[in-house]
């Protein structure tokens, strides 16, 4: 199933989606139209009831994502075309930032530039043992452009987000694990096991669970108070606690200390 040619869908039937950005040829690059294409088909896959969580990939094996079309934004010339371009970008990463469930970057490859601030923008990310991830900006004159500078310095700080940037360095899988940039290694590919140990525990959670939790990680990143998001935190405990979905375990476990 696909939403376009850019990008294809592969619904795995255990409440994983797969969406992957079907540029191959051009290392995956983030064409405006690729970027409205995704966000499109994470608002479509999120919708649905069963969906658990959505997995997002590149084609290919070399890169998750090379960055920016420089052939589709090389008419971008004037500060108000700028703006624009960057307005519409971010838009299409805040679908992801602010997806229903919870979004999972799988790099198979190396995330560059625009890629990188795609793979920041999801709510995890996994890496294969050779890919890298690299806020390369600077080295073309230019900074961050669709958020991805907030994120990364949320992410690992502003120190650590200072000298990835400044130095335009391309990190490492296991060095993104120890700074908090990557979740898991896969060791043995996408389609390893590792990859299976990583999601079997989402897999075990409710649609209700995923989507009250994903809740509460939005209203962090995007500033809510303090106040506010204990808030929400207590109208998540009551909606999830009075779910028949609770109950049923707790049931369960009670029965057997009887």
């Amino acid at each position: 199933m696909t939403t376009s040619e850019n990008i294809l869908i592969k619904n795995h039937g255990n409440g994983r989606i797969d969406l992957t950005i079907n540029r191959a040829d051009k290392h995956n690059a983030l064409s405006r139209c690729v970027l409205a294409d995704l966000a499109q088909a994470v608002t479509a896959q999120a919708q649905y009831p069963q969906t658990l969580f959505v997995v997002i990939q590149g084609a290919g094996n070399r890169y998750f994502a090379a960055g920016g079309d420089l052939v589709d934004l090389s008419s971008v010339r004037s500060p108000e075309a700028t703006k624009l371009m960057s307005d519409e970008a971010r838009a299409a990463l805040d679908t992801i930032r602010n997806c229903e469930v919870p979004v999972i970057a799988c790099l198979n490859g190396d995330a560059i530039g625009g890629g990188a601030e795609l793979s920041l923008a999801c709510d995890m990310r996994v890496m294969t043992s050779t890919a890298r991830i690299g806020y390369i900006h600077a080295r073309l004159a230019i900074t961050p452009a669709w958020g991805g500078g907030t994120d990364l310095c949320n992410l690992i700080g502003s120190a650590r987000a200072l000298r990835m940037m400044t130095r335009g360095e391309m990190i490492p899988a296991d060095l993104a694990l120890q700074w908090g940039l990557a979740d898991a290694v896969l060791n043995d590919g996408i389609d390893g096991q590792d990859m299976q140990d990583f999601l079997a525990p989402l897999q075990q959670r409710s649609g209700t669970i995923m989507r009250c939790l994903k809740r509460q990680t939005v209203a962090a990143r995007q500033g809510y108070s303090y106040a506010e998001r204990r808030e929400a935190e207590q109208q998540h405990l009551i909606e999830t606690w009075t779910h028949e979905d609770h109950w049923n375990v707790a049931d369960h476990i009670l029965s057997k200390n009887r």
